[in-house]
């Protein structure tokens, strides 16, 4: 994006001309590096490096953040030009507050030397290396949670070319670690991946035997890794021109690196750090041994919701979550999905209601300064919907309980998979599967022949589900529904 004329930029010489409330709570390049982060995305930047910003701004310690791209060279550039300062807006309907942001002690972008991440993911200052990749990243059937390895990860594995993906960056850092005895570390991932620390674990433990490590590197990793698990939340879409200029406007500085996010903001992580970690619960997180019950109650009742809002909106011709609120009747069916389907599929964490957790989500997600759209959400379907919405189904149906609801998530996901909105217009299908869900698509005359060849998507259906003639009879029927008379007279009549 091209700098607004006669704009200065954000970076170290302009911090002394920002307003006082705007400025970073640590310096850039004071902090000596003690951690790595994998995917220098919006989330990251609006959620993990704010809570290590205030971590050291009131504890101390050397925990400065290296943030590694794995292919988004213009934001490399970007945070580089910066000093590797970036600012994160607070938005509500009533108003909104930026500051910048300096828990970056330097950027990488893997793509232009991966050999460099390798060094550093061995380096013995660094103890603790988080990950927000997204779920398509880890190669995981989704379903399941195996490893399922395309050729990059293979060649990454069983060759010694430069590693080109996140599980072969990873691989190839703990083996150098390993084999330099250099310290005990922390994998901490961040992404909505059901039980993502034993997750993660499991990853690289097969990782580690598909290449053929050494038993000795494996013992190693056994006994130096902690892969703790964690809940994030916080809705922050994608950056937009308004998000930039918004930004310049509070600071008067242009940052080309700007995010903005909603006011709400969770980390719960299992304090699991053999080489320590920054004093997060300072910042507000929640250090628990079990993150378990969080991490159900937010993919199940938020991302699930969202999951629901998004391909429901999109089919509607909504183009942000806050529309979809809006459509008539949509509230009323996301409540009955909580209420009726999600709270029943799990055990909360002490103390909470899911009910009125529930409510907190919907009155999140109609923040109207937060424009999170449908089509951003929509994405990756087949990797998410498993634990968003098809584990729940699961649970329900272990327990000999309806699934209603949450197979007409299910159904409008598959509805928005075949392509078109209620209004004739194109839905991308941005997903890694999408090749294999437009050929299953293709074969299919009816709802029913749909249905059956979405659910033989074993990667993506768990096999008790697709086996459930109950839930498959309910998804054809809320398919027939979308397909005949569209989403809003569908929501109308189940409301």
């Amino acid at each position: 994006m091209a700098v607004t004329v006669g704009a200065s930029r954000l970076d170290l010489g302009a911090l002394r001309r920002l307003p006082i409330d705007a400025r970073p709570l640590v310096r850039p390049g004071t902090v000596p590096v003690g951690m790595v982060h994998l995917g220098l995305g919006a989330f990251h930047r609006a959620h993990q490096a704010v809570y290590t910003e205030q971590a050291v701004a009131r504890a101390g310690g050397d925990w400065g953040v290296v943030g590694v791209a794995p292919r988004n060279a213009e934001l490399v550039r970007v945070l580089t030009a910066q000093d590797n300062l970036f600012s994160v807006s607070t938005l509500s309907a009533a108003d909104q507050h930026t500051r910048v942001i300096g828990a970056l002690a330097g950027v990488r972008l893997a793509t232009a030397d991966p050999q460099a991440v390798v060094a550093l993911l061995a380096d013995p200052a660094i103890r603790v290396v988080t990950l927000t990749v997204t779920e398509k990243a880890y190669q995981l059937d989704p379903a399941g949670g195996t490893l399922r390895p395309d050729p990059a990860l293979v060649a990454d594995l069983t060759t010694d070319r430069p590693p080109a993906t996140v599980p072969g960056l990873l691989v190839r850092g703990l083996l150098a670690r390993a084999a330099a005895d250099a310290g005990p570390i922390a994998l901490v991932s961040c992404d909505n991946l059901p039980a993502n620390g034993r997750r993660l674990r499991g990853l690289v433990s097969h990782a580690l035997a598909y290449a053929g490590a050494p038993q000795p590197a494996v013992d190693w990793v056994g006994a130096q890794v902690g892969f703790p698990g964690t809940m994030v939340d916080r809705i922050v879409p994608a950056s937009t021109a308004e998000t930039l200029s918004a930004a310049r406007r509070a600071l008067g500085v242009e940052d080309l690196a700007a995010v903005a996010a909603e006011p709400y903001t969770q980390w719960v992580i299992e304090d699991d750090f053999p080489g320590g970690r920054p004093a997060w619960e300072q910042a507000g997180a929640v250090l628990c041994a079990d993150a378990g019950p969080w991490e159900r109650l937010k993919l199940r009742t938020l991302n699930g919701v969202h999951s629901a809002a998004a391909y429901l909106g999109a089919l509607a011709g909504c183009e942000t979550i806050a529309d979809a609120l809006a459509l008539p009747h949509l509230a009323t069916v996301l409540r009955r999905l909580i209420a009726e389907d999600v709270a029943a599929s799990f055990t909360p964490p002490d103390d909470v209601d899911v009910v009125a957790y529930g409510e907190q989500v919907l009155a999140r997600f109609g923040n109207p300064a937060i424009r999170h759209r449908t089509l951003q959400v929509a994405m990756d379907g087949s990797q998410k919907l498993p634990q968003r919405i098809l584990h729940t189904v699961a649970d329900l149906r272990a327990a000999g309980r309806s699934a209603r609801w949450a197979a007409l998530v299910v159904a409008a996901w598959i509805r928005f998979a075949q392509g078109t909105a209620d209004d004739g217009r194109t839905l991308p299908l941005d997903d890694p599967l999408a090749d294999r869900i437009r050929t299953a698509l293709a074969g299919a005359a009816s709802p029913a022949d749909t249905v059956a060849a979405v659910f033989a998507l074993d990667e993506v259906v768990p096999p008790e589900v697709a086996a459930d003639e109950t839930v498959r009879a309910d998804v054809t029927a809320w398919l027939a529904d979308l397909t005949r008379h569209g989403t809003r007279a569908t929501l109308t009549s189940a409301a």
